[in-house]
């Protein structure tokens, strides 16, 4: 290996700054295009060590390994305008193995992104906008906020599979306003989580030829070799889903890393898998392909040595003028073809309005009209037939979507049971017109491609499955929330009502889970009146995820008070008194119960009033600034699952009813009763409460 096989540059220039164009013109003479490479790649190297030695946080190995694949595809293949980092139709690149963040903060910086080199320099720190992972709507530029391995690896399968279906609906003859990529960077820890199996299966069945995977290739993690637990032969694994697979030997050939980039932005016909063998730490002497080079600061003396080793100026954060002319070229280019889509998208506006209407490219789509929903929730109101609130989920998901043609989505193979299939047709490996997608039995992966098809822009997705596996989701929908994507997620079979399939299928503990996340909507319809309701909710809300949470059961259509009273404040009286002894609140199915227990009830000559709670954190939050009046006399709180958060609702003299226990296997009814929830165990509940006693069931 040659002791510095990066041309050397004395001088850097401040970040606003460029040199002069009779000086531009002397050092375009002086140092040619395969050099100004070779410093692009040495300026990202470099960038990343100095930026974690300073954080004395950070991940420096990956950036070192990875940074002649990340140059060559960025300055050659990557379709981006860094001023409109938002340009609908650029390519998207996703950095899935985030812990590498300053490999993009620097591309970012480099190509001229909106990213100072003050911020490289505050890397890590409270307030900057270079964080420890990528975020999206943080950073300009990063496109999924990715850190959890293998996230950002499904993520771009569901911003691939967007614009396959956009382009089905959007392009015409004479316009093509879709047409751009998808580009991952991953590790081994991505490849090694299940969700980047669950992911890229899918993609493989849906022959996503616009997306291609670079497997940083390194055979290291955190605790040694990687071959320590994994043996896998990944391009194997990736053929074997239908992926076109690619080789290169070594990381650091730029001439081989763009044939291979070349070959995959050829391919449309099926995904691409580039494995790309590489040295964690490159350059970083005794670490150098270690783990010891994965998390930690290289250390002072070890950067020092490396800049000699590369012939490398010993100021931190250096970035020589070439390298700012290059890439301030590339985003000039980009700033052309950006340009051009424009024009075309103009054009294509104005000949085409009702699309362009129906799917703005460079957002989620707002319903047009959620008055769609208001004669649903009327008709049920006026006394419609007992219904399971899953069942009338997917009446209102029917009545939407024929008038929100942005809004997609499917099931993990669970259609005829959460009533998700709407008319339209499927999307599939040669029409990516329809709207229902078949996720398959992918739960996870399902949720992460949902979060990449709304942080994509131009359609809106649902997901669907039984509510006790919302457990396998779980991590991409607590991203959703983080990065505040407003998908749409369906639970249903939400209780120990599910019955005859035993503890295993009877979510007990995943409602409260669900209201754990921080920015989480979740909504527990009692009738097909709120299941409207709940659907006019979650479609408004563009602000962050939805989770709807159904019964398998029929239920009764509830009386009582308007749902205006719901939407202001979470929850509805639907059995008023004049002067109640009680008030018996519950959510979902266990308020037509709480309704039977306060007849028990009135025949004793107590009187109950019974409020239907569908938005718990909006109940809380109107009890807490006094919206909502807390009740002056005791209440019942009911509901099928773990009593832990109704307990922090509840006032000193309340009574939580519940389940701290796991289900049984039997008719639902016969089990819920055995399980303490019925009308009796509720009203004897009341009456204990109104006695002061402590009653907890």
């Amino acid at each position: 290996m040659p002791a510095s096989p990066h041309p050397t540059l004395d001088a850097s220039v401040p970040p606003a700054d460029l040199p002069a164009a009779d000086d531009r013109a002397t050092r375009d003479q002086e140092i040619r295009p395969a050099d100004i490479d070779e410093l692009a790649v040495a300026t990202l190297r470099f960038l990343a060590a100095d930026a974690v030695q300073a954080a004395n946080s950070g991940h420096p190995g990956l950036p070192l390994g990875t940074a002649s694949a990340a140059w060559v595809l960025w300055s050659r293949h990557l379709r981006h305008d860094p001023a409109k980092p938002d340009w609908p139709d650029r390519d998207r690149f996703v950095l899935s193995a985030g812990h590498g963040s300053m490999l993009l903060y620097g591309l970012l910086h480099v190509f001229g992104y909106d990213l100072p080199l003050d911020e490289l320099r505050r890397f890590r720190q409270l307030g900057s906008r270079t964080p420890g992972h990528p975020e999206v709507g943080h950073t300009p530029g990063v496109e999924t906020t990715t850190g959890p391995l293998g996230q950002g690896l499904a993520n771009a399968v569901g911003m691939a599979l967007a614009e396959r279906m956009l382009a089905a609906r959007c392009n015409t003859d004479a316009h093509e306003v879709v047409g751009h990529r998808t580009w991952v960077l991953a590790g081994d820890g991505d490849l090694m989580e299940g969700i980047s199996h669950e992911a890229a299966s899918l993609a493989g069945r849906l022959r996503l030829g616009r997306l291609t995977v670079i497997f940083d290739d390194n055979d290291v993690t955190i605790d040694g070799p990687a071959s320590r637990s994994c043996g896998d032969d990944a391009a194997a694994r990736f053929a074997a889903y239908g992926w076109r697979t690619l080789w290169v030997d070594d990381g650091n050939d730029l001439a081989a890393l763009d044939r291979a980039f070349t070959e995959a932005s050829a391919s449309t016909d099926r995904p691409t898998f580039i494995v790309v063998k590489t040295t964690i730490g490159y350059g970083a002497g005794a670490v150098e392909g270690t783990s010891a080079a994965h998390g930690s600061p290289l250390g002072a003396e070890a950067i020092a040595a490396m800049r000699g080793r590369f012939g490398w100026p010993d100021t931190a954060f250096h970035v020589p003028t070439a390298v700012r002319l290059a890439g301030a070229e590339r985003a000039a280019a980009g700033a052309q073809e950006r340009a051009r889509w424009q024009e075309v998208h103009a054009q294509w506006a104005a000949s085409e309005p009702g699309l362009a209407a129906a799917f703005p490219l460079d957002r989620v789509p707002a319903a047009p009209n959620l008055d769609v929903l208001t004669p649903l929730a009327d008709a049920a109101e006026a006394g419609g037939k007992r219904t399971a609130t899953r069942k009338a989920s997917g009446a209102a998901l029917t009545a939407l979507a024929a008038t929100y043609p942005a809004l997609v989505g499917g099931s993990a193979d669970l259609a005829a049971s959460t009533n998700t299939a709407i008319p339209g047709g499927d999307v599939g490996a040669d029409d990516f017109a329809g709207r229902t997608i078949h996720f398959g039995i992918r739960e996870h992966a399902m949720a992460a491609a949902m979060n990449g098809i709304a942080l994509h822009g131009g359609l809106r997705p649902f997901g669907s499955t039984f509510l006790v596996f919302a457990d396998y989701l779980r991590p991409a929908l607590r991203l959703a929330a983080l990065m505040r994507t407003p998908v749409i997620h369906i639970f249903t079979h939400d209780s120990v009502h599910v019955g005859e399939d035993g503890p295993t299928h009877q979510p007990v503990e995943h409602v409260e889970s669900l209201r754990l996340i921080p920015g989480l909507t979740v909504l527990r319809p009692a009738d097909a009146a709120e299941t409207a309701l709940a659907w006019q909710l979650a479609a408004a809300n563009l602000d962050g995820p939805t989770a709807l949470v159904l019964s398998r059961q029929d239920l009764p259509v509830l009386g009582g008070a308007g749902l205006d009273e719901t939407r202001r404040f979470g929850a509805r009286t639907v059995r008023a008194v004049a002067e109640p002894d009680v008030v018996l609140a519950a959510s979902g199915s266990e308020v037509s119960l709480a309704l039977v227990a306060a007849e028990l009830l009135a025949a004793r000559g107590v009187e109950a009033r019974v409020v239907s709670v569908l938005w718990r954190e909006r109940l809380d939050a109107a009890l807490r600034d006094g919206s909502y009046r807390r009740p002056e006399v005791p209440v019942v709180w009911v509901e099928a699952g773990v009593t832990i958060g109704w307990r922090a609702l509840a006032g000193p003299h309340d009574v939580v009813v519940g389940l701290d226990r796991f289900g049984a296997s039997g008719p639902g009814l016969e089990v819920a009763q055995h399980l303490g929830l019925s009308c009796s165990a509720v009203a004897e509940a009341a009456v204990a409460a109104i006695a002061g006693r402590p009653a907890d069931a």
